[in-house]
């Protein structure tokens, strides 16, 4: 045989390798690693990884890919210690993850693995995941083009306000508000330059605000949630997304995930980064109160909470007033809005809302309208009212707001200057 047949069929060198339990699990991730790297790659279990990370040679990997399902959550500290050792030696890890809790698999992401793909694994999500280990945090342009408008991180003064929208109860339009009302802040100026405006939606399980915009749920949203503590401004700014060139979103996951997926160190380094560039910070809450709740109402210059004329509402606004003053939380930044609020005409309704008011020694800060038919329509067309129904008296109302807010900022930062 010649020197050159040999050459031939000397194997290529190993540039990465699957860790796993037992790797004839994942057929699909097999059939990726062959398609992507021929014959370039090997299989380790769990204890041949252990062993082959203490070894120089395993440097010359370019990343492992660690293959886990629902039985490996068992074996926690030993992945961790792999992913420990395998950043020791500069490779990069892959996780591919069958039914991983997103706990463990916040935790595995803050040990340092780079990225993550679910299993089954979608058509060409490894290709994209080995293309992101040489630029992780490089966005293709289909997904995020600029998410900001153009002004967004020429300042940085820190100036900006937290608005949170939470309803006091189920389908009492927090949501639709916190929209609408962040569109209109965003369109506000007549002349000039419009303010900057951030809508972040903190729910982190049924969050509809990208549906209400028509935006994607992105994995970058997912990925800065969980390790927020490595966040820095361009990776706050890649999980964004721009809609109409006038008002930048933070999506919730595309996964659902647990409320405390997230903690009040977390929600207050977006909420510092969030200030840092934005005018205005819109954020959908919850309606569930958290961990964190107390995080922002502590940062929000005022707190909406969107009710309705009926008994739960009344019921509700009690039990949280008891609860914020036996904790001393603010409860005077709390701001109510009356949605679906009844017509001048039904006096016996607007007896009710009075006595309502007084019996709970609260103020109706903002009475609006019934939107009817338009503002449904105009949710599922993924578009603001101010585009679709701009003549709602919906609208109008939450433009009125909008306007208010607005005149009384500009009021205290010309005062401050």
């Amino acid at each position: 045989m010649t020197s050159e047949a040999l050459l031939q069929n000397d194997p290529a060198p190993l540039v990465a390798c699957t860790v796993s339990r037992d790797v004839q699990n994942f057929d699909l991730l097999i059939e990726d690693m062959e398609a992507e790297l021929g014959e370039a790659w090997g299989d380790l279990s769990f204890e041949d990884a252990r062993q082959f990370f203490r070894q120089p040679e395993s440097g010359g990997l370019k990343f492992v890919a660690m293959a886990l399902d629902h039985e490996d959550e068992s074996l926690l500290a030993m992945i961790a210690d792999l992913i420990k050792s395998a950043k020791a030696q500069n490779i990069k890890v892959i996780l591919v993850a069958d039914e991983i809790s997103p706990m463990v698999l916040h935790q595995l992401l803050q040990l340092g693995a780079e990225d993550f793909i679910p299993y089954p694994l979608p058509e060409n999500a490894l290709h994209e995941a080995i293309e992101r280990l040489d630029a992780p945090r490089k966005v293709p342009a289909i997904d995020f083009v600029d998410a900001r408008p153009a002004h967004v991180g020429q300042g940085g003064g820190a100036h900006g306000i937290v608005l949170p929208v939470q309803s006091i109860s189920g389908g009492a339009g927090a949501t639709t508000i916190a929209v609408n009302l962040a569109w209109e802040l965003a369109n506000i100026e007549k002349k000039g330059q419009q303010p900057r405006v951030l809508l972040i939606d903190f729910n982190l399980q049924y969050g509809s605000v990208s549906t209400y915009l028509d935006l994607p749920r992105r994995n970058a949203v997912y990925e800065l949630l969980s390790s927020t503590e490595m966040m820095d401004d361009d990776a706050f700014k890649g999980a964004l997304m721009n809609f109409n060139d006038k008002l930048s979103v933070l999506t919730s996951p595309p996964d659902i995930l647990p409320l405390d997926f997230i903690d009040a160190t977390d929600v207050q380094r977006l909420l510092d980064m969030g200030r840092k560039h934005f005018d205005y910070v819109i954020l959908d809450m919850p309606t569930t109160l958290v961990s964190w709740t107390e995080t922002v109402l502590n940062a929000a210059e005022f707190y909406f909470a969107p009710v309705e004329l009926d008994l739960r509402s009344a019921q509700n606004i009690l039990r949280l007033r008891n609860a914020l003053k036996a904790e001393e939380l603010p409860f005077d930044k709390m701001r109510f809005l009356l949605n679906r609020a009844p017509k001048a005409m039904d006096l016996s309704a607007r007896a009710r809302l009075k006595r309502m008011a007084e019996n709970l020694e609260i103020d109706i800060d903002v009475q609006f309208p019934d939107g009817g038919r338009p503002v449904r329509d105009a949710c599922d067309q993924g578009m603001p009212l101010g585009i679709e129904a701009a003549k709602n008296p919906l609208r109008k109302e939450i433009q009125k707001l909008a306007a208010s807010l607005h005149a009384r900022q500009t009021q205290q930062l010309e005062a401050a200057q």
